[in-house]
């Protein structure tokens, strides 16, 4: 089956922008896999110099801001600029750099890392990674608490996201998208469609899968594949093992032939790819791309994961209340539902809803950025890790991945 553009203008125009994209036992995991697993500790682990300090905030007299992001991830025109972010700038006269320069949680971190233990700039003022590195950032005493006062719009934040358990409050973290990973596929090549992890495993597929970079995407999904309920404190080292067991006899078997983050997209578009856990708003853009539903996402049948892409302020940005006043533009309904119009990953901001069901009245109907109970019922957020899971799970699960 196949699906035309939408007919509502606006939308329409906005789905056409995006076709110019670019596109254990504790001790055993601890010990596994010694080469990746030790440059993934090294990653994760702190200085013993002690936290940084955050640097004095110039932004009453540098009106600047660099900010950076994931693809395909704000609204874009058919001239590669940000409609709702030159307003921004038109409005507050802050001149914003805005890079799209994050692929994969890990990797981004590993570009940063020592410059956030010491303090000093990265090279970008606010960034959006995903809650799990956020918590592990705060935990580490590497981003700036945000003034509440700077931020009124915090008000229309989702009051489901509003204390997690890495950051009460959000006194130092701010909700940017949230979205769906699960099952997606080449309705061309699979006409079935897929509804289950097992069926990512037919031999008619050897080759042809891939899998998400972002660990608690695909071990979250694996897991509930498994029966495990990936929310809950109930489960550990023995689970985990069973379903890195299944990840890595499918790399090894060449079931599996890429670990990736974004540029899996591309594999989708030259056809080396015809299945893949993927996430939501991804699929999306590229059904825009090739101009009716040549893909197709769904929620495995056990669970797919819900996650959040997460604003923070590092440590060594000087400033932050230019960054707290781009949160607080963001998180005006009108532009929420702008963005997540193009985006089409889901928008932590109240009122949006109402906003797009006025000007964007398909796209208020998709359970993809707007889900209802039920489709949330089946989406399931990965357990926050305490440091020694973290680092040992991730060694594992690179140790996997660097044999793809």
């Amino acid at each position: 089956m196949t699906r035309q553009l939408p007919q509502d203008p606006i939308v329409r125009e906005l789905v056409v922008q995006a076709r110019r994209m670019q596109f254990s036992r504790r001790n055993i995991l601890q010990g596994a896999g010694i080469g990746a697993g030790a440059l993934a500790l090294a990653a994760c682990a702190p200085t013993s110099a002690g936290a940084p300090k955050p640097a004095e905030d110039i932004s009453a007299t540098d009106k600047t801001l660099t900010w950076s992001n994931w693809p395909a991830y704000i609204d874009e025109d058919d001239d590669g600029n940000y409609p709702t972010l030159v307003r921004f700038q038109d409005q507050t006269g802050i001149s914003v750099e805005y890079k799209v320069d994050i692929d994969d949680n890990n990797t981004y971190y590993g570009t940063i890392k020592d410059q956030l233990a010491l303090g000093q700039f990265t090279g970008a003022d606010t960034f959006c990674l995903t809650e799990w590195m956020v918590a592990r950032l705060i935990r580490f005493g590497y981003v700036q608490d945000l003034d509440a006062a700077n931020i009124p719009n915090k008000k229309n934040l989702a009051p489901a996201l509003l204390n997690p358990d890495f950051d009460p409050g959000r006194a130092k973290s701010l909700p940017w998208q949230n979205g769906f990973a699960g099952l997606a596929w080449n309705t061309e090549e699979i006409p079935a469609g897929i509804k289950s992890v097992d069926d990512l495993w037919k031999p008619a597929l050897k080759g042809k899968v891939t899998v998400l970079s972002e660990m608690r995407d695909t071990m979250g999904i694996l897991l509930l594949s498994q029966g495990v309920d990936i929310s809950s404190e109930d489960w550990g080292t023995d689970e985990y093992q069973a379903a890195i067991a299944v990840l890595e006899e499918n790399v090894a078997s060449g079931q599996i032939f890429g670990i990736k983050g974004n540029e899996y997209m591309q594999d989708f578009v030259s056809g080396d790819a015809i299945a893949a856990i993927a996430w939501s708003g991804d699929i999306t853009v590229l059904n825009a791309e090739a101009g009716y539903e040549k893909w197709k996402f769904a929620l495995p049948e056990t669970g797919g994961t819900l996650w959040g892409d997460t604003f923070v302020v590092p440590m060594g940005s000087p400033r932050k209340a230019n960054a707290e006043t781009l949160m607080n533009y963001y998180y005006e309904p009108e532009v929420a539902a702008e963005v997540a119009a193009w985006v089409n990953y889901i928008t932590p901001v109240v009122g949006a809803k109402e906003v797009a069901a006025e000007k964007f009245p398909e796209v208020a109907d998709n359970q993809l950025i707007f889900p209802d109970a039920d489709t949330l019922s089946n989406a399931h957020i990965f357990r926050t890790l305490d440091s020694a899971d973290d680092q040992a799970f991730n060694a594992e699960f690179q140790r996997v991945k660097l044999g793809a």
